[in-house]
């Protein structure tokens, strides 16, 4: 804490790692609030994992139980709308509706003015006449203003806000730290709208907790700060599980755009009497035959059976040339210029896009319609000028489940990740990132764009004699020998030993949910194995499964590294006695991944192994760690942590880049503990035995 108020001090940010369970959110936010309390800031801590945002909420409680702050919990419209409209809807609503409440009202005042004239030309004013005249001429003026209003649409939720006292929801508010869900709750009884009431309410707070959405989001964040009243040099940002900041801010920082928005907006221009409907329609008219025509002749013979639901990237570079997308659009294309005919769309789509929000806000639509000509035509833009460097063009198919056949979109999919957050750490007073897996702490300043930062580093504090961390000799799980009966039964034997002898539940991670359904069904017909197993997917509710486990007691749930129960879930003393690591889950190395790899490599080229080791290595070492951290949570917790695959030993040296020992943290990696699969049932019988984890009644080893 003395460290981190320091570096607020000067305006310092910080790269803060600390073990799980160790207590980082109240050693950033005690002072950072404080900071901010002498300095007239507003602290917004915020986080992309559910889990951590009741965990916020806690702390938050807990720090108001001593010294009084004000505090809100802050959700996006979509999530606290009592109507269900969306974010355009939302907004021309909330206009209508304020210029209806504001129009009432400056009608009650010139009712009341018509009054006092009306006394005044009683006792023979003449001015008062003139006067009174000019003010009736008014009312008449606002009566067919808010015949107009009245006919068209209004919300009555946020109407309500506008014309009531507010002061109970506010003294109600601040009473406590409220969820979102609260205020829904509160909101809808009382027909207002929680949401524009929670902005009314948010300038004067201590504290605002929030998801990352409000502050990687350029546009959004502007808005934001404004709500909260306060420039961006009078913030201070928190963000825990910062090492997903990077993912984040890719989601954010891309655009792109389906073949059923291109095939709806040339609907929409045939709709159109205007000339610039003729260059608007031709450009894109060619766009999307160019779309199409790509992902046909990008799909290999029996491909397109295969695609599913989820978007399935395709490749479309060309070396030393446009990517085939590009070539194919430029080739289909004929007319005066492309240029030319993306302006007449552009600026032929911001005047359809305002006559839909006239007709909305005046009755005549139930609904906002966004210009799908307008979408369109501002991403056709961005392709062309886009240079490939930082943001790579890509081609995407998925199944239409009605009409059982197979859609595009192209996406112009962000590889570094600090053309997006590096804006905001730029902006703000300071920012405090914090993670159990944070390090190294030169790779992520270099990806996220923090400079000169204040680095704290603490590792589990906790006594080592608690745990015992193995690194298990068993085959290296490459891709290609994953489906190796031999190495099959290695790993499954292995398995199912740390299932026997773990006195309670034991959490395994594989480098898919594949593996992790392959290697839970071997141990559910292992007749040996007397343990319940669960079997995680992307389809299963996490949730529900992971209390059924807890609750179990004496079972093994086999799930993904790169699932929901990696980060931001603990599992506390007899939720969980050991945890295992099978393989390196190293991602699939899709088109996305390697367009990272060389966008790295491009961005720092005086490192001839950046795009892998920033890319790939890194990421995957931290979800690794993250999934150790699952258990041992506190000073008397105890437990076993495994890594199952000899690319985590000693001998991993000699592997190369494929070695991954050397990427662990210097004090993490010298617990290591190399051992041959047959042995670990012995090393944790050993380890369980200190603590009386059996009952008296531990397992023989055959």
């Amino acid at each position: 804490m003395a460290s981190i108020a320091d570096a607020l001090d000067t305006g310092q940010d910080i790269l803060f790692e600390g073990s799980p369970g160790t207590g980082k959110t109240l050693a950033a936010l005690v002072p950072a609030l404080a900071q901010a309390r002498r300095n007239d800031q507003t602290v917004v801590i915020s986080t992309n994992v559910h889990q951590q945002m009741r965990q916020f909420i806690n702390d938050a409680q807990a720090i108001a139980e001593e010294n009084s702050i004000r505090a809100v919990v802050f959700k996006g419209k979509g999530s606290m709308c009592h109507i269900d409209v969306d974010y355009e809807q939302c907004q021309t609503l909330r206009d209508a509706t304020h210029d209806l409440v504001e129009a009432k009202e400056s009608r009650a005042n010139l009712r009341e003015q018509a009054g006092a004239l009306a006394d005044e030309i009683e006792d023979g004013s003449q001015e008062a006449a003139s006067a009174r005249t000019a003010v009736m001429d008014e009312i008449d003026s606002l009566n067919e203003e808010i015949e107009i209003l009245e006919s068209g649409n209004t919300c009555e939720y946020y109407r309500r806000n506008l014309v009531q006292s507010n002061t109970a929801f506010f003294k109600w508010l601040f009473n406590d730290v409220r969820t979102a869900e609260e205020i829904y709750e509160y909101a809808e009884s009382r027909q207002v709208c929680g949401y524009e009431l929670l902005k009314e309410g948010i300038e004067a707070v201590d504290l605002v907790i929030c998801n990352y959405h409000h502050l990687l989001d350029p546009n959004i964040r502007t808005q934001f700060f404004k709500w909260l009243g306060k420039d961006a040099e009078q913030i201070i940002t928190v963000f825990d599980e910062a090492h997903n900041i990077e993912a984040a801010a890719r989601e954010h920082a891309g655009e792109s755009l389906t073949e059923r928005t291109l095939a709806e907006a040339c609907t929409e221009l045939d709709g159109v009497d205007d000339s610039r409907s003729v260059p608007a329609l031709n450009v894109i008219k060619s766009f999307h035959t160019a779309l199409e025509k790509t992902y046909d002749d990008r799909l290999a013979f029996g491909e397109r059976e295969q695609i599913e639901q989820d978007w399935y990237d395709l490749s479309i570079q060309n070396e030393n040339k446009r990517d085939a997308l590009t070539l194919t659009f430029l080739s289909e294309y004929e007319g005066r210029g492309i240029d030319h005919d993306v302006e007449a769309a552009k600026t032929l789509g911001v005047e359809l896009d305002a006559q839909y929000e006239e007709r909305y806000r005046n009755g005549q639509s139930t609904t906002r319609s966004e210009c799908q000509t307008l979408q369109a035509a501002r991403f056709i833009t961005q392709w062309l000028e886009n240079d490939d460097t930082d943001q790579y063009p890509l081609v995407s198919v998925r199944q239409d489940e009605a009409q059982q056949t197979v859609y595009g979109r192209a996406e112009l999919y962000q590889c570094l990740p600090r053309s997006v957050s590096e804006s905001l750490f730029e902006e703000v007073y300071a920012s405090i990132l914090m993670s159990a897996t944070l390090r190294p702490f030169d790779v992520i300043k270099e990806v996220l764009g923090v400079t000169h930062p204040e680095t704290l580093a603490y590792g589990l504090a906790y006594p080592s004699a608690r745990r015992r961390t193995l690194a298990v000799k068993a085959p290296a799980l490459f891709s290609a020998e994953r489906s190796d009966p031999e190495v099959q039964t290695v790993v499954s034997d292995v398995l199912a030993d740390i299932g026997r002898y773990t006195p309670g539940n034991a959490l395994a991670f594989f480098p898919s949910y594949r593996e992790a359904a392959r290697y839970g069904q071997r141990l559910q017909s292992n007749t040996a194995v007397s343990q319940s197993i669960y079997i995680d997917d992307a389809e299963t509710d996490t949730e529900s499964l992971k209390q059924s486990f807890i609750s179990n007691g004496d079972a093994i749930l086999c799930t993904s590294l790169w699932g929901t129960l990696t980060e931001g879930v603990s599992f506390d003393d007899d939720a969980a006695r050991a945890v295992a690591v099978i393989g390196v889950g190293y991602p699939y190395l899709s088109e996305r991944t390697k367009a990272i790899e060389a966008a790295y490599d491009r961005a720092y080229s005086n490192d001839t192994n950046a795009g892998w080791q920033y890319g790939v290595e890194i990421p995957t070492i931290r979800k690794t760690r993250q999934a150790l951290g699952r258990v041992i949570r506190s000073p008397e917790d105890y437990g076993v942590r495994l890594l199952i695959d000899k690319r985590y030993t000693k001998a991993s040296t000699e592997m190369g880049k494929y070695g991954v020992r050397d990427a662990f943290p210097t004090e993490e990696r010298t617990e290591f503990v190399d051992i041959a699969p047959e042995k670990v049932k012995y090393s944790m019988l050993n380890f369980f035995q200190q603590f009386d984890a059996y009952n008296g009644r531990h397992p023989h080893p055959e």
